[in-house]
């Protein structure tokens, strides 16, 4: 180990852009067995690992990375997984320059950090390819069951570790596949499906049962799911777009990233029949795009056009790059691959019935706001119009009102219209009910749901096993 001071910084060869910006495969190739090894022995194993400690799972990163230099990657494997419900997705889609990576601690003495998220999908990826990942088999059936609302990260996350524990599990989800965002939202290119699609099947012949094609509220109500099972979790996400005014704000070709990026997997990743993809109403191919917004999901909006055979594709932000909420490795990709980004911009309406523009008010930073980031102030006179056949909003994501979804009393919601869920927990204000993820904590990261769920179906097997233990005593 401490191998940084004589060897570089090396991550997985990237493939050019003008060859990775024709399809939707993954951008970087996997680590050799040497390479992975040779780049994990870099890990200085400091005593206070920050890498560790800034990750919301805490995994043991230090640990993993010295079993992978020594050539012990079953073990490195088993010990990524004890933390990690699915390693291979975080590798490949967690914002590590913001998380662990970036806070490494040869990274602040100038040594370049160590490149956990290609270590992680590299040993995950193996431990796929050597058969080391099966079903979970738990030691013990027990007859209590729990429904989970949602079959995003939260959601399958939680899924696992109740079956770990024998419990019976049925997840509820509106879409056709599970895996939430996983499959509709991230792009192939950052997260090919079939990696996501293998982790549903484990989790299936696991015996984790699902009901797809389910709108909770229409198809079954709330009450009936509470109804028929000992615990309820509520993993829904978000998916209400913000929305976004002004002159000609609902002109045709202006479009949600939602809808955008959903069309897109189906189409591109899945070979679904999609008629608004094919008609072009959701397709940047010819166009000349215009997106708004600063986060990932506007990363990827920008980057799927590219992929589309857009005419032009251009990112327009109220910030500066150095105060975007998302990842700067997207960034960089993303110019990589031709899209344009018009820092300091901010749209004020939309010209055209069949929108040909986008209005657009120059801005500059003044005082910082409540949460320390400088304030956008327009400046007078600066007006323009950027030239758009095709508008995406990526404004971010608000909750859905579920208590009016579901018909529903007693579901208390904060001030945001998040679910109000007791911390670490994710107890509600119903007895036996339970939230986690993005429709608790609002639009996040997959990371973060991912704990949310692992806590979660912690606390709820702590309720069902109290639970057991009153009926016994009143007996």
């Amino acid at each position: 180990m401490l191998k940084f001071v004589t060897v570089g910084r090396d991550m997985p060869e990237k493939r050019a852009p003008e060859l990775r910006n024709k399809d939707f495969d993954e951008i970087y190739a996997e680590y050799a067995a040497a390479k992975a090894e040779e780049q994990s022995a870099r890990c200085s194993q400091c005593g206070v690992p920050y890498c560790q400690s800034h990750c919301p799972l805490h995994n043991n990163i230090p640990d993993w990375l010295r079993l992978t230099a020594t050539h012990r990657l079953e073990e490195a494997y088993a010990v990524s997984q004890s933390t990690n419900t699915f390693p291979e997705i975080c590798g490949r889609i967690c914002p590590q320059d913001r998380l662990c990576e970036g806070n490494c601690v040869i990274e602040q003495s100038g040594h370049g950090t160590v490149t956990i998220g290609a270590v992680e999908k590299y040993i995950t990826d193996t431990a796929w390819e050597k058969g080391w990942v099966k079903p979970v088999t738990p030691s013990v059936e027990r007859d209590q069951s729990v429904g989970i609302i949602g079959a995003g990260p939260g959601g399958l996350a939680a899924a696992d570790m109740l079956r770990r524990a024998g419990i019976q599990v049925t997840v509820y989800d509106r879409y056709d596949r599970a895996g939430g965002l996983l499959t509709y939202g991230i792009p192939g290119f950052k997260l090919e499906k079939d990696v996501v699609m293998r982790r549903i099947d484990q989790l299936e012949q696991s015996g984790v049962e699902f009901v797809m094609n389910c709108n909770v509220g229409d198809d079954i109500s709330f009450d009936a799911i509470r109804g028929k099972h000992d615990a309820v979790l509520i993993a829904t996400g978000v998916y209400k777009t913000r929305d976004l005014g002004g002159p000609g704000s609902g002109a045709e070709g202006i479009v949600r990233a939602i809808d955008y990026l959903t069309a897109s997997n189906r189409a591109s990743n899945f070979g679904d029949d999609v008629p608004e993809f094919t008609s072009g109403e959701l397709n940047a191919k010819g166009k000349k795009v215009v997106v708004i917004g600063g986060g990932d999901t506007a990363m990827d909006c920008v980057r799927t056009a590219v992929r589309q055979g857009a005419e032009s594709v251009k990112c327009l932000y109220r910030r500066d790059r150095a105060n975007m909420p998302g990842s700067q490795r997207e960034v960089a990709n993303a110019e990589e691959e031709g899209v344009e980004f018009v820092w300091l911009s901010a749209p004020v309406g939309f010209a055209g019935d069949a929108v040909t523009g986008v209005m657009v008010q120059k801005m500059r930073l003044g005082a910082p706001d409540a949460s320390g980031r400088q304030s956008p102030e327009v400046i007078e006179g600066s007006d323009y119009v950027e030239d758009a056949d095709l508008v995406i909003k990526a404004l971010g994501f608000e909750p859905e009102d579920l208590p009016k979804l579901w018909d529903t009393d007693g579901l208390e919601v904060t001030r945001w219209g998040t679910v109000r869920a007791e911390f670490g927990s994710g107890k509600t204000s119903l007895d036996g009910v339970y939230a986690v993820g993005d429709i608790v904590r609002g639009a996040s990261l997959v990371v973060w749901a991912i704990r949310d769920g692992r806590d979660s179906a912690a606390a709820i097997l702590d309720y069902l096993d109290g639970g057991a233990a009153k009926a016994v005593a009143a007996e």
